[in-house]
């Protein structure tokens, strides 16, 4: 039964910060790509204010809400796996 509503809440919790947690992985990838390997500085700068989301102004507050989702979506996803739970014998 708490099963289920782990997976509920996992559930919501990874279908409304999925765009915003991928959008901060490959932009975050991007950047050192930029800065690296391409040596664009400008691109990099770009880069940057889309991972930090100040592009968006929401630089004050999306970067804990995607902290504390991926909180969320690991202690969800392991009290769903079983690691956690105690064994009758």
């Amino acid at each position: 039964m708490i099963k289920n509503t782990f997976r509920k809440y996992h559930r919501q919790i990874a279908t409304l910060f999925c765009l915003p947690i991928f959008l901060t992985a490959l932009t975050g990838i991007s950047i050192t790509i930029a800065e690296k390997r391409v040596h664009q500085p400008a691109l990099a700068a770009v880069l940057t204010s889309i991972h930090t989301f100040k592009i968006f102004k929401l630089d004050a507050i999306l970067p804990a809400l995607n902290g504390l989702a991926l909180i969320g979506l690991v202690a969800t996803g392991l009290s769903m796996t079983g690691l956690f739970a105690h064994r009758r014998q």
